[in-house]
C-alpha cells in the first residue's frame, strides 16, 4: 500500500503511528490474496474488492483504538469476509448464493487465505490485465485490487482525477463481471500474451512513480517499491518464465540507481551520476536474476531491456560504457519491441558510436510518433547542438520545456536554454 492516510496519527517523534505502518504492510501482503479468495467464494470481484477496502478502513480505526491484533492478516481476512456476507444479504436477488457459502464462526480467526506455494494474487493479477480491458483500466484495477491502493493514491500515481479513476475501476469491474472474465493464470499461447500485459502493467507502475507532474526529481518511493514487490511476486510464482525474471532484473537495476538519480530534488542524468551512490547489493541481485533468465534460453524484450541496463551498470563511468554492445542489444530488442521510445533510445546510443548526424536522422524519422513527447525534443536539441546548429537546438529545447510538467526536468532544460 503506497503511503498512509493523510490524517494518520503521529507518535511522539512525529512518525506515523505503528498501527498504520503495520496496516500498510498487511494490506500489501494480504489484500490481493483476500480479494482473489473472496472472488472465488462469492463470484464477484466487485463484492470482494469493496469488502476488503471496507475492512482496511475498519482496521485503521480499530487498531488505533484497541491496538494491533495478534494475527493482523487473519483479522483483515475475517473482517473482509463478514463485509462480503453483509453485502450479499442486503442485495436482493443474491440470497441464493448464501447457501453456497460455508458459515463462518465469528469467534474463530480464519487462517490466512493463501499458502506460500499457492500465491492467489497471480490469478487476480492476470484477471486485472485481461486484454478486454483498456491499459488505463488494467493499471488502475491492479493498483486497487492487487496492491490495495485507494482511489486517491491511484489518482496521484497516474496523474488522474479521483473521479476519473473511480469510474475507470467501476467500469473495469463491471466488464469483468459481465464478460465472465476468469481470474486464473492462462496456459499456452494465451499465457504469453497475458503475461506481457501483466509485466507491462508492473513496468508502467514503476514509471509512474518518477517525474511526477509539478514535483521535483524525487520519486514516489512507495509506489516504486510496490512495483518492485509485485515484480518479485510474479517472478517467484512463475520461476520458469524468463520474461518475468527479465522485468524484475530491469526494475532492480533502475532501483539501484535511485539515490544518484535525484540529488536535492534535482534530476541527474545517467552520464553525470555519482556511481558510488548506486546500491551495490541491488546491482548484484539484478545481475543474478538476469543470469537466471538467460539460462532458460527464451529471450524476450524485458530481458533485453535489462541487459541494456546491465551494460550501464557494468561501466565504471559514462566514458567506459560499451555503446557498441548497447546498440547491438537495441537491434535485438527491435525484433520484440519496435516502439518509438525504444527507437529513440537506440538513436541516443548510435550518437555515441557514429556521431550526431546519423542519430539525428533516426530521431527525425520519429517525429510523427513523438512530436508531443518532451523527450524527443530534448534528445533532438542535444544532437542539433552537437552539430553546431544552435538556433534549431534552442527552438527544440524551448518546445521540450513547453511539454514538460515535472519541475526537475524543467530546471534541467531551462539551464540548457540559458
Amino acid at each position: 500500500m503506497s503511503g498512509s492516510d493523510a490524517a494518520a496519527p503521529r507518535d511522539e517523534r512525529g512518525g506515523v503511528a505503528a498501527s498504520d505502518l503495520l496496516l500498510a504492510g498487511v494490506v500489501r501482503e494480504e489484500s490481493g490474496r483476500i480479494v482473489a479468495a473472496l472472488t472465488r467464494s462469492f463470484g464477484s470481484l466487485d463484492v470482494a474488492e469493496d469488502a476488503v477496502a471496507q475492512a482496511v478502513e475498519e482496521a485503521l480505526r480499530e487498531w488505533r483504538e484497541r491496538g494491533i491484533p495478534p494475527k493482523p492478516g487473519a483479522w483483515l481476512t475475517q473482517a473482509a469476509r463478514h463485509n462480503a456476507l453483509d453485502r450479499i444479504r442486503r442485495e436482493k436477488g443474491l440470497r441464493d448464493k448464501l447457501a453456497l457459502i460455508a458459515p463462518v464462526d465469528a469467534g474463530v480467526h480464519q487462517p490466512d487465505v493463501a499458502q506460500p506455494d499457492a500465491d492467489e494474487r497471480l490469478p487476480l493479477l492476470f484477471g486485472c490485465c485481461h486484454p478486454a480491458l483498456s491499459p488505463d483500466a488494467q493499471l488502475a484495477l491492479t493498483l486497487r485490487a492487487v496492491c490495495g491502493l485507494t482511489t486517491a493514491q491511484i489518482a496521484r500515481a497516474t496523474f488522474s482525477a479521483d473521479a476519473a479513476v473511480g469510474q475507470r475501476i467501476v467500469r473495469a469491474k463491471r466488464k469483468i463481471g459481465a464478460a465472465g472474465i476468469p481470474l486464473r493464470i492462462p496456459e499456452g499461447p494465451e499465457r504469453a500474451e497475458r503475461l506481457d500485459l501483466v509485466l507491462t502493467t508492473v513496468s508502467v507502475m514503476y514509471s509512474e512513480a518518477h517525474l511526477i507532474a509539478g514535483k521535483d526529481a524525487s520519486a514516489d518511493r512507495d509506489l516504486a517499491d510496490d512495483a518492485v514487490w509485485l515484480a518479485r511476486v510474479v517472478a517467484a510464482a512463475l520461476p520458469r518464465e524468463a520474461e518475468a525474471l527479465g522485468l524484475l532484473a530491469l526494475l532492480l537495476f533502475h532501483r539501484a540507481r535511485e539515490s544518484a538519480r535525484a540529488v536535492d530534488g534535482d534530476l541527474v542524468l545517467l552520464e553525470d551520476q555519482d556511481r558510488t551512490r548506486w546500491d551495490a547489493a541491488l546491482l548484484v541481485e539484478a545481475r543474478a536474476v538476469l543470469e537466471r533468465a538467460a539460462r532458460l534460453r527464451r529471450p524476450g524484450r524485458w530481458q533485453l531491456h535489462a541487459a541494456v541496463a546491465a551494460c550501464h551498470a557494468d561501466a565504471v563511468d559514462a566514458t567506459t560504457t560499451d555503446w557498441l554492445q548497447v546498440i547491438t542489444l537495441y537491434d535485438m530488442l527491435l525484433a520484440y519491441d519496435r516502439s518509438p521510445v525504444v527507437r529513440l533510445n537506440r538513436a541516443v546510443a548510435l550518437s555515441r558510436v557514429d556521431g550526431p548526424q546519423p542519430a539525428l536522422a533516426e530521431v527525425d524519422a520519429l517525429e510523427g510518433a513523438l512530436a508531443r513527447s518532451h523527450l524527443w525534443h530534448a534528445v533532438r536539441a542535444s544532437l542539433l547542438r552537437d552539430l553546431g546548429r544552435e538556433d534549431e537546438a534552442l527552438a527544440a529545447d524551448l518546445r521540450a520545456l513547453e511539454l514538460t510538467a515535472n519541475e526537475a526536468e524543467r530546471r534541467l532544460i531551462a539551464a540548457r536554454v540559458r
